[in-house]
């Protein structure tokens, strides 16, 4: 069973003048980061890779999350669509047992509903559906490998907003 993380990148600043891509985390946003990781190294099994979008705010993100895997920034996941994301993740290498993903909204909750078979847990779907704020994570467990999973074929098991 492999465990896949979808964490959204933490709140970030709209300094003038600097595009999109460019934007930098808030203050909120640097603490919030450093409590996702706090998290996931309480939570989960230890990160084998990252997958993580170019632009800033999730670099910062991953950053001060202190995850130490290997990472493989991917354009891509910059302004993504759920299918560009799931055909990263079906690329990944086998002997990855726990892997995290650092994007952007609206992919994340979408990627993450769209995943989540129906055993997954209830109270993490309606948190999802609700909202998936900055510095969020869904928590899914694979059953076979990255290259096999497609959409409904995972257990959602948790959602976590770090605050």
């Amino acid at each position: 069973m492999r465990t896949l993380v979808l964490l959204r990148h933490a709140k970030s600043d709209y300094p003038g003048g600097v595009a999109d891509h460019d934007r930098p985390l808030a203050p909120r946003g640097v603490r919030e980061a450093g409590l996702a990781g706090d998290w996931l190294r309480a939570e989960l099994p230890a990160i084998d890779a990252v997958l993580c979008s170019t632009a800033t705010r999730t670099r910062q993100t991953l950053e001060r999350t202190g995850i130490e895997a290997p990472v493989s920034f991917v354009d891509r996941l910059y302004d993504a669509t759920p299918g560009i994301v799931l055909a990263e993740i079906n690329a990944v290498a086998d002997d990855v047992q726990t892997l995290l993903v650092i994007g952007h909204e609206p992919v994340m909750s979408g990627l993450a509903l769209a995943l989540a078979d129906d055993s997954s847990d209830a109270e993490a779907v309606s948190g999802i559906e609700s909202k998936y704020p900055t510095s969020a994570l869904a928590v899914l467990r694979v059953p076979g490998s990255w290259a096999e999973l497609e959409l409904g074929g995972a257990r959602l098991t948790a959602f976590h907003v770090p605050r």
